[in-house]
């Protein structure tokens, strides 16, 4: 796992990261930490050739807990350093933006 405020100090630093986004559409257009990729969660396993296994990867959702349950899909598919944004992105806007709204 990695909190709001490792991420964003990562991405601050300019760590290559690649940030994948499970939730639906609806969800994204209502909110996402920019430079995040979205995969809704029920596509991940056909659409994760588009990503690259050799990057760190840091998956979210709303809370935390879909982003949780897609990490077996990337590890099975061989991805080594992924982790979960812990919270999700209600933690990313109490803890980083709260200009980033909660629904």
């Amino acid at each position: 796992m990695v909190t709001p405020r490792e991420l964003k100090a990562e991405l601050d630093d300019g760590s290559p990261i690649q940030l994948v986004d499970v939730r639906n559409p609806l969800e994204w257009d209502l909110c996402h930490i920019s430079g995040a990729h979205l995969i809704p969660e029920k596509q991940l396993s056909s659409r994760i050739t588009e990503l690259d296994p050799g990057l760190r990867t840091v998956v979210c959702c709303r809370t935390g807990i879909r982003s949780a349950r897609a990490l077996g899909v990337f590890r099975r598919a061989g991805f080594k350093d992924v982790r979960n944004l812990l919270g999700g992105i209600h933690a990313w806007a109490d803890d980083v933006d709260p200009e980033v709204p909660k629904y």
